[in-house]
């Protein structure tokens, strides 16, 4: 059975399989993998049964599910140092999602601000999966006994749901589950909307907003060429007056490694179209080798199969551990392999 690491904490993340991962995603998390596995003990959730909340094509999901793995591995995830699944594969999720559920109060999920915003954008199916989905995300954390989540300032009131049924479980039964902490990187950008740079760069707004990174070099120019700035020439990092121009300018910094002032001092002055065209040959050189290696890695079926079968029973071993002592604790008849 998988142990942990004992010297290393054990970090575990989650990401839907639907839409196109962003330019945002690989900033903020993606090109991180590489360091985050040399330190931590990790484990990789493409969370296809969240996905299912929202009605999907069957077909397009499996598709979307191998593309999501296809894509971790092409941006440096080693799958010996790392555990990479599909969530729906294991089946502890779900069975801990529904004894979480039951230490979940009602009030306690009306108050997620996502259920909220996502029955606004999908009001002809607020179904029970779109108001319980928090405790099944606690239950992916929990079932892993994970030190660390990686997460945004979106994510931030799903942590702290986590938090607090693990600890409502652990004050009724005792020391079962381990409470896990936010972790946020040491470096990186927030990425915002190409055409409203206020919000965050997101893959389920249209595809004009962001940078998928599977976009091709001509699609890139063309969006940053559209993208939001403003009506003088002036290139200096200005969140509050400027975010059009300090997104991109980010963007930059983040993919070169160059100074905002550096950046600034190149490029103020000379057009916005320079400076965009800039962006854009920033943002292509970093994304060509991850791309030239998903489509290595994508017309490789029987190596994601591998990869696929392998994080299965790697999860799954470390989740029936689990749920030999939840069950236990609950009263339910214990389960033999």
């Amino acid at each position: 059975m998988e142990q942990q690491t004992a010297s290393k904490k054990r970090i575990f993340s989650g990401i839907q399989p639907t839409g196109n991962l962003t330019l945002g995603n690989y900033i903020g998390a993606l090109r991180n993998f590489g360091v985050l596995q040399n330190e931590y003990d990790c484990l990789y959730s493409i969370v296809d049964m969240h996905a299912i909340t929202v009605r999907q094509d069957p077909a397009e999901l499996r598709r979307a599910c191998l593309r999501t793995m296809a894509i971790f591995l092409a941006s440096g995830l080693d799958p010996e140092k790392n555990i990479i699944y599909f969530q729906s594969q294991v089946s502890q999720h779900a069975e801990l999602g529904w004894i979480l559920d039951c230490f979940t109060y009602m009030g306690e999920l009306q108050r997620m601000t996502q259920f909220k915003d996502k029955s606004a954008k999908h009001a002809d199916n607020i179904n029970a999966g779109l108001f319980t989905y928090p405790v099944l995300m606690a239950a992916d954390i929990l079932l892993y006994m994970t030190d660390l989540v990686p997460i945004g300032a979106d994510q931030k009131q799903h942590l702290e749901l986590a938090r607090d049924i693990a600890l409502r479980f652990n004050a009724v039964y005792g020391d079962v589950f381990t409470v896990p902490e936010g972790y946020f990187p040491k470096v990186g950008a927030r990425v915002m909307s190409l055409q409203e740079p206020t919000r965050k760069m997101s893959k389920s707004d249209p595809e004009e907003t962001y940078i998928a990174i599977l976009d091709k070099p001509d699609v890139i120019r063309k969006k940053l060429r559209r993208a939001v700035t403003d009506s003088d020439t002036h290139v200096v990092f200005d969140p509050e007056n400027k975010p059009g121009v300090s997104n991109l300018m980010a963007i930059m910094s983040a993919l070169t490694g160059r100074s905002l002032d550096v950046i600034s001092a190149e490029y103020d002055g000379r057009g916005y179209g320079v400076f965009k065209d800039a962006v854009a040959d920033s943002i292509v050189a970093a994304l060509e080798p991850i791309q030239n290696e998903y489509d290595r890695i994508s017309a490789d079926k029987a190596y994601l199969e591998s990869v696929m079968v392998s994080g299965r029973e790697r999860a799954a071993s470390i989740a029936y551990r689990t749920m030999l002592k939840v069950r236990k604790k609950v009263g339910l008849a214990a389960l033999k392999l």
